[in-house]
């Protein structure tokens, strides 16, 4: 990545691109498993995965609104990271809890509990990515980080019946939480250098995606 960029976006981007990666391997089968494992028929499956998600979108779309306004109220940004890496941290399970699914009402917790993970992570990462941009490169960054996670999740949509068809589905998924996992060791290397709030603020606006199952 260029040097052009500092560190805390490096780490952000980079982090962001191997949770985007992980958790791209699996959204295009998500529903294929739901039918081989859960469901008993396609019907049924196809209920499942579009419940699924309502559990993780509506959820993370009320959550995230308090946990946004509770970190605003807290000077500093380590409460911001830890948020972040914590949230990352519960994500990374989520799929180990995939594999040990038998019943629909599994799925649709795991989707809940999945959605509190992320409400913690985008309002966190969002914010510390806004006070670290480089002033002046604003499009530029953002356009990295899109870039980044465009290109975690197309490659892994593309290889993810490759790698069922080759390892099976208990490998795959368990290769979704180790990427995540790593995710979050990766957010680690920024600790040191989150700052004060505050300090070099850039209000900038954006949306981060991040692909879910």
């Amino acid at each position: 990545m260029p040097k052009l960029i500092n560190k805390i976006i490096k780490v952000l981007i980079t982090s962001d691109f191997f949770l985007n990666l992980g958790w791209g391997f699996l959204s295009p089968v998500f529903a294929i498993y739901i039918l081989g494992k859960i469901a008993d028929s396609p019907l049924q499956a196809a209920q499942i995965a579009g419940l699924s998600a309502l559990f993780y979108w509506i959820p993370k779309s009320f959550f995230q609104i308090p946990i946004g306004i509770y970190l605003d109220k807290n000077r500093g940004e380590k409460d911001d990271f830890w948020f972040m890496v914590c949230g990352t941290a519960i994500a990374s399970l989520i799929p180990i809890g995939y594999l040990l699914s038998s019943a629909p009402w599994h799925i649709y917790l795991l989707q809940v509990l999945y959605a509190g993970g992320m409400a913690m992570v985008i309002p966190s990462w969002l914010a510390i990515f806004t006070r670290h941009i480089d002033k002046g490169k604003e499009a530029f960054e953002w356009g990295m980080e899109s870039t980044f996670i465009g290109i975690g999740a197309g490659v892994a949509g593309g290889l993810s019946g490759i790698l069922i068809s080759i390892f099976g589905f208990t490998t795959l998924f368990i290769f979704v939480s180790g990427l995540t996992m790593f995710s979050v060791i990766l957010l680690i290397f920024a600790r040191n250098d989150i700052s004060i709030r505050g300090k070099n603020v850039v209000i900038i606006s954006g949306e981060k995606p991040v692909v879910g199952p």
